[in-house]
């Protein structure tokens, strides 16, 4: 009699691991490759430090990893399979007595263990970590802005402002002959001199105001060539923070953004039928389908593994990357259909597991029947493309 944590178990849950941490690091590694140009845009032009950047990428992988994980067990079990029928120990346990059905306790807690870690990223991790990238951004942000404000020299980091102090002071902040060309205007072009000023800052509205004193405004209009002058005791001068980071951190949050309980709430005041209460209610579906969808890619990688005659790693790859691109494009095209109202929420998130973990189970049942895999043939195209090229 065979305990659940019997040697084959643990055999075939250590060497799933392997693959699977290995996978998890290089679409890590893709996904920071991808992000290299704005790390070094940010390091550059915006002179933002490398720890406030690789924080800000750290709260946004979990978004990226609710992806990857669900495809990295599916490999995992596959590659683990693969090798195993390569290496004719699947033929050895069903030499030994053994059904396949045995391969399932191990590769079905692996798959869960898979399910409740995305299941975790996609109830708290992708709201936390957006509400934390966010906050970090607006630091980033304010603290950008300081940066950028250097004495006796031009600063152009907002956009159609270039802006010119000529002193700080260093214990209170204020600003001494401040020397600023406003462009944002298509009609008028402003030339601000002041001989003092501050910043008063509304952090919650990634807005700053540039309070000039006692100064003047030299106005051009570019229609005729007309110039105005404006003498004045006060100025303010609104900097937008969103000019200096890409993303604005403090907008509404998307549904994608919030947490079950927050998008329960959403709902509640929503317009049933409506195309944003369509829209949320997909995504409250979404962030407990794509767990699941571990265990329905685990499933069918069992009758893939051992189904097939080739161990080759690569097959295992394109084989995993093809389905996995398969229920992706089922996601997608449920998600449109989802929020015109032509297919309901529900059945849009929960119809791609459905495919592909009942195919799994009936691939595992022609496997324990000894039926040829429908999958068997694609092994041998490519030597049979060899020869035909080698005649002509």
């Amino acid at each position: 009699m065979t305990t659940p944590f019997s040697i084959l178990n643990r055999y075939l849950f250590r060497e799933m691991l392997a693959p699977f941490f290995i996978n998890i690091s290089f679409f890590t590694f893709i996904f920071l490759m991808k992000q290299l140009l704005e790390i070094t845009d940010m390091v550059v032009n915006h002179k933002v430090g490398l720890a406030p950047v690789f924080l800000l990428l750290a709260y946004t992988m979990p978004y990226f990893l609710q992806f990857v994980i669900p495809m990295s067990v599916m490999m995992a079990v596959l590659l683990t399979l693969l090798r195993m029928s390569g290496d004719n120990e699947i033929l050895a346990l069903k030499a030994g007595g053994l059904s396949l059905y045995r391969l399932l306790p191990p590769v079905l807690f692996f798959s869960l263990l898979g399910t409740l870690v995305t299941g975790y990223i996609t109830v708290v991790g992708i709201p936390s970590g957006f509400e934390r990238f966010k906050q970090l951004l607006l630091d980033v942000a304010t603290s950008n802005l300081n940066v950028s404000l250097k004495e006796q020299t031009f600063n152009d980091s907002f956009q159609g402002i270039t802006l010119y102090i000529n002193k700080i002071d260093p214990h209170d902040g204020e600003l001494k002959n401040v020397l600023i060309e406003d462009r944002r205007n298509e009609k008028t072009q402003n030339t601000v001199v002041a001989r003092s000023g501050v910043l008063v800052g509304e952090p919650e509205k990634m807005v700053y105001h540039l309070r000039l004193y006692n100064g003047m405004i030299n106005r051009l209009s570019m229609e005729d060539q007309s110039t105005h002058t404006i003498r004045f005791e006060t100025y303010d001068i609104r900097l937008d923070l969103k000019d200096l980071l890409p993303a604005a951190p403090n907008a509404p949050k998307r549904p994608q953004e919030m947490s079950p309980s927050q998008l329960a709430d959403h709902l509640a005041k929503m317009e049933k039928g409506s195309s944003e209460y369509l829209k949320a209610l997909m995504h409250w579906h979404r962030k407990f389908s794509i767990p699941v969808a571990c265990l329905a890619m685990g499933l069918l990688a069992v009758p893939l593994g051992i189904g097939s005659r080739n161990s080759n790693k690569a097959y295992g790859i394109a084989l995993c990357l093809a389905f996995f691109l398969l229920y992706y494009l089922l996601l997608s095209a449920g998600s449109a259909f989802g929020e015109n109202g032509l297919y309901p929420p529900m059945l849009a998130m929960w119809v791609p597991n459905a495919l592909l973990g009942g195919f799994g189970i009936y691939l595992l049942l022609r496997a324990v029947k000894e039926k040829p895999s429908l999958f068997s043939g694609m092994c041998n195209i490519s030597p049979f493309v060899a020869k035909w090229f080698k005649k002509k």
